[in-house]
């Protein structure tokens, strides 16, 4: 009896053994494997799953395929944000998750994978509105890629992923410092920023193969934490980026552009992209062509991009403000009715997820149309016709314009416009008349012209005075685009103080 007990007890122990072993579970980033995942960083993400499949098929222990379908579901969810789309795949980084814990613990792609996976999942909550569990993610992330730093220092990877979260939690604004906490990280932009440089200009047989999204993710930090926005554009051209075939690339080049106000080289960028089917099919194109027409009042042919932008998107995050331009696009062509039926859209779709989200929602509840005059030297000076602009606001002076909103806001053009034409003596002049008219009222403006005063002596190396102009943006409450504002000013502060 004892003997068919013991045998009983060795055969349950092989069953559980066998259901619970991890044996043969490898991660090899075979050939098929690393083209697979350039076909899916430069957004040709069928040809990637068709490799995918390959992969599979060549080693079935291989969990290499399941770390790189995570990336196909990532880029779909986060570009299209399609309800419909994140109902099938939300429960998909789950399983790559519990597929991913079969792996050897020993690899470094252990957790290197797993992190990654994290990281993908929090970004899309956000997208989708769950903030709680996209933070808890978040941590769950950055707790995964500080371990496998400790325990494998020389696996470079982890810099792609460290370096940038040095980087986010270093410039959390003091409403966000929750954050900070959440991701376990004490911040520091300048470590981040040199670990990523580091990473970017490695030879290491690692660093070329995610030299792309590194890249990604740099140019960002480059133009918006260090303020350095023809530094990036010079990384790209010296690293001679595939800004044709790699759509992910195209779109970062093209994105920042417009946030540098260089219209026409975004433009560029979008109309000599590969135009093949074979990449991701996102309406995001139609919303960035539809800003850059109608920054050249081009309106006819930008209210059609936005349009078609708005029927094809499925998401929230920037329809209000896609919105908003549709409807300045009509008013800036004289049709009242259009510009209203724009608006009314506006405030029965998307979110106040975003800042300017946020802006368009509270410019359409006020029921006031812009100054005519000021909307065209804004959208003129946003896309970096600054002479154009300026010869819109010529012959006006501030006490042309009787609601002191209007009033503040020619100020501000003006300095702006001169601080891109480089006349700093008469942008400074208008920064501070804005400043002292504005700093205790809600619209922007103020604090924007605190942080680009910052801005302006820190490239004179006017250290002391930048740091000033910053903490006078962050110390100004109840205003506009605060908490971006705030990031901004922070980052200016850190890079002052060589933090």
């Amino acid at each position: 009896m004892k003997s068919i007990f013991r045998r009983l007890i060795i055969i349950f122990t092989f069953i559980f053994l066998a259901f619970n072993c991890k044996a043969g579970k490898v991660f090899d980033f075979s050939l098929t494997c690393e083209q697979a995942y350039h076909e899916i960083i430069n957004l040709k993400l069928n040809a990637g799953r068709q490799l995918i499949n390959q992969a599979k098929l060549q080693n079935p222990d291989n969990l290499v395929p399941e770390f790189l379908e995570s990336y196909i579901d990532f880029y779909i969810l986060f570009f299209n944000e399609d309800p419909a789309e994140y109902k099938i795949r939300k429960v998909h980084f789950d399983n790559y998750l519990d597929d991913l814990s079969d792996g050897p613990e020993a690899s470094p792609f252990y957790n290197y994978a797993r992190s990654i996976v994290y990281l993908q999942k929090a970004c899309v909550q956000i997208k989708f509105g769950e903030r709680f569990s996209a933070g808890l993610n978040f941590r769950k992330a950055f707790g995964l890629i500080k371990e496998n730093k400790k325990n494998f220092p020389s696996f470079t990877p982890n810099n792609m992923i460290y370096g940038p979260a040095l980087v986010a939690a270093g410039v959390i604004p003091d409403g966000y410092k929750l954050l900070a906490s959440i991701f376990g990280i004490k911040g520091s932009v300048k470590d981040g920023i040199n670990i990523m440089q580091s990473f970017v200009n490695s030879n290491d047989p690692w660093a070329r193969l995610f030299f792309n999204e590194a890249c990604f993710y740099y140019c960002y930090i480059v133009f918006y934490i260090q303020n350095k926005p023809d530094e990036a554009f010079q990384f790209i051209v010296q690293k001679k980026l595939d800004l044709v075939n790699n759509h992910l690339l195209a779109y970062m080049a093209a994105n920042l552009a417009l946030n540098n106000k260089e219209n026409e080289y975004a433009k560029n960028i979008i109309l000599q992209r590969n135009p093949s089917p074979e990449y991701l099919n996102t309406p995001i194109w139609d919303f960035e062509m539809g800003y850059i027409k109608m920054r050249h009042l081009e309106t006819a042919e930008a209210a059609n991009y936005f349009e078609s932008y708005l029927t094809r998107f499925k998401g929230k995050f920037y329809v209000k403000d896609a919105c908003e331009k549709l409807s300045w696009c009509y008013y800036l062509q004289g049709d009242l009715s259009g510009a209203e039926h724009a608006r009314q859209q506006l405030l029965n779709t998307g979110s106040t997820d975003t800042d300017a989200d946020k802006q368009a929602s509270k410019d359409a509840e006020s029921g006031v149309f812009p100054n005519l005059l000021l909307l065209k030297a804004r959208v003129l000076s946003d896309g970096g016709y600054n002479n154009e602009a300026l010869g819109v606001l010529a012959g006006k002076s501030a006490n042309d314009f009787v609601r002191i909103e209007d009033r503040l806001e020619f100020v501000y053009r003006l300095a702006r416009i001169y601080d891109d034409l480089n006349n700093y003596d008469e942008a400074i002049k208008d920064y501070n008349y804005t400043i002292n008219l504005g700093q205790d009222r809600p619209e922007y403006y103020a604090a924007r012209s605190a942080l680009q005063l910052g801005i302006i002596y820190e490239k004179q190396g006017k250290k002391d005075l930048a740091i000033k102009c910053y903490q006078k943006c962050i110390d100004m409450e109840d205003h506009e685009y605060k908490d971006s504002l705030d990031q901004k000013a922070k980052a200016g502060i850190a890079r002052c103080k060589g933090q």
